[in-house]
């Protein structure tokens, strides 16, 4: 019996379900498990909120939004002929392109047909007299499916401040990860922007030019280091096009699947002038090259890490004229390194505008939004627009968003109540038939060659059930305490696990989330690849099959 008839007999088996899969979330992951678990012969339905595809580049269409991983680094590497008809215009693509990107994918692997705009999932309950999934929308549809991945992101719950009268103000407003698909015009216009990580980073260096007057509501500063964008002639794309074997290839040997690595050096492994010399080197280069591409000792010796720190602010002292802003702009509660770097284009010049006001939060905090714009505990300001960059609820916050709960009836937001603890970053033991791609305690870095592994290692399980007639998997209560084990080992001696950040579970928007766990895996991607190539080979041990 071919494995056309192999799937076909299995798909009558299942008839009384309405899928064999569903997949939460139509970005690069769930388009690409899609694209994936067809190879099986499945019927796969995915279940995205927005009217069209990308995830984070349908939804992040702020001014300024673009990758900060080289574009070439961070398409899709399965297809050939993809990556043939496809030019890369930037080395760093802004929103508009990386959304066209998406789009070409979606048409290309006609991948629309299964998916499901508009509609959002607000609970998924495992049915264990049926070994399903009970899927329900928001208009109360109830879909069964075998298998639900969910392709959900780490980034993609957005989080508005916990201040009073946000709904009272009278003006336009917005939050940076839900932006109007019709834009927002700044020119003669007061502006307010709350936040300075990554996102408001690049709002801010690209606001500052239009608006009429630009305040920029700093709770505490980010070390930001130059992007060095630039355009990519012909001649470049084809010698790129030409090199992406080597280029995959080395993504799979770096650390973080970057194009950037971990130098062997120590910092007093060389002379002041050489890590001087160096330093200046990678602060000249491209993308996460100083903080990708370091010292190997950066982020876990403190002597290390503040000489880089001490680096990095002289820089800014450099680049902005008034002494006291550039201070403001010089993290003093954590090193280089230690929290996610934004990347940026000219932005700390942007104080330099004398349209441009910093204000921190820290020594003038916000009391309320009013009608009119902004109470501090010094002032009232006035604006016509607010942009809210406050980030996200990560790595969790879209799970806890949506009513998950295994068999008993557990909910994962109750089993995770202490920080999360997973299975390869993949599975969680008591949500039998539930996969996540880039979940919690897997590898991070340059996401979608992760999410590449992710995907195929999810398919590759699904398909060795479906060879057995097995129904159901789900894993050992003791292989999550061991991966959790291990995840913790990797975390041990890292500054950047000594300080607040999304990355360490913290988010002072969010109730209950103001103490750090351990939410992310601090090892090497070939390291976490190893090991889950393991569990295959092994047969899936570490899993129970029913």
């Amino acid at each position: 019996m071919t494995a056309v008839h192999e799937a076909d007999t299995r798909i009558d088996e299942g008839a009384a379900l309405d899928f064999d899969a569903i997949v939460i979330g139509a970005g690069l992951s769930g388009m690409y498990q899609l694209y994936r678990l067809r190879e099986l012969g499945l019927r796969v339905r995915v279940l995205e909120t927005g009217t069209g595809v990308g995830g984070t580049w349908y939804w992040n269409r702020y001014p300024g939004a673009r990758f900060d991983s080289e574009s070439y680094s961070y398409g899709f590497s399965f297809s050939q002929e993809l990556l043939d008809e496809w030019d890369w215009s930037e080395h760093f693509s802004g929103q508009p392109e990386i959304e066209r990107y998406c789009n070409l994918v979606a048409d290309k692997f006609d991948l629309r047909r299964d998916i499901q705009f508009s509609t959002r999932v607000t609970s998924a309950h495992f049915d264990e007299d049926r070994g399903a999934w009970a899927v329900t929308l928001g208009d109360g549809t109830l879909y069964h499916a075998r298998f639900m991945v969910t392709a959900i992101g780490l980034l993609s719950a957005p989080t508005m401040p916990r201040f009073e009268g946000v709904e009272d103000f009278q003006g336009q407003w917005s939050h940076t990860g839900l932006w109007p698909k019709e834009g927002i015009d700044f020119a003669g216009k007061r502006v307010a922007v709350i936040g300075t990580g990554a996102s408001g980073v690049q709002a801010i260096q690209e606001i500052s030019k239009t608006a009429e007057h630009l305040t920029v509501f700093q709770r505490r500063p980010n070390w930001c280091t130059p992007l060095h964008n630039r355009p990519i002639p012909k001649e470049e794309m084809d010698e790129i096009r030409a090199g992406y074997p080597e280029l995959f290839k080395l993504c799979r040997e770096t650390a973080a699947c970057f194009i950037h690595t971990i130098d062997p050096r120590g910092t007093f492994e060389v002379t002041e002038e050489e890590r001087e010399a160096f330093w200046e080197d990678r602060y000249a280069g491209q993308g996460f090259g100083i903080w990708q591409g370091n010292f190997r000792d950066m982020l876990s010796d403190r002597e290390a890490n503040r000489l880089i720190s001490e680096f990095v602010a002289d820089k800014i002292r450099q680049r902005v004229k008034d002494p006291k802003v550039a201070e403001m702009l010089i993290p003093k509660d954590h090193g280089f390194g230690t929290r996610r770097v934004p990347q940026e284009t000219h932005y700390y010049e942007a104080y330099n505008r004398p349209n441009v006001k910093l204000v921190s939060m820290l020594e003038e905090p916000i009391e309320r939004i009013t009608e009119a714009g902004v109470q501090t505990s010094a002032q009232d300001y006035e604006f016509d627009v607010i942009i809210y960059a406050t980030g996200f609820d990560a790595v969790t916050g879209s799970f806890d968003r949506i009513d998950i709960r295994g068999t008993g009836g557990q909910r994962l937001k109750d089993k995770w109540a202490g920080g999360p603890k997973t299975f390869v970053g993949v599975m969680v033991d008591g949500f039998p038939n539930m996969f996540m791609i880039m979940g919690p305690h897997a590898a991070l870095g340059n996401n979608p060659r992760s999410i590449e592994f992710n995907v195929e290692w999810i398919r590759d399980l699904i398909g060795h059930m479906t060879e057995r007639n097995i129904n159901v998997t789900d894993a050992r209560p003791e292989s999550v305490a061991g991966w959790n084990a291990f995840v913790h080992e990797k975390a041990e001696g890292l500054l950047s696990n000594e300080i607040d950040s999304w990355m360490t579970g913290i988010n002072m928007n969010v109730e209950g989330k103001q103490t750090r766990t351990i939410v992310r895996y601090s090892g090497t991607a070939p390291e976490y690849r190893a090991k889950c190539d393991e569990v295959a080979k092994s047969g899936y041990q570490g899993l129970k099959f029913t």
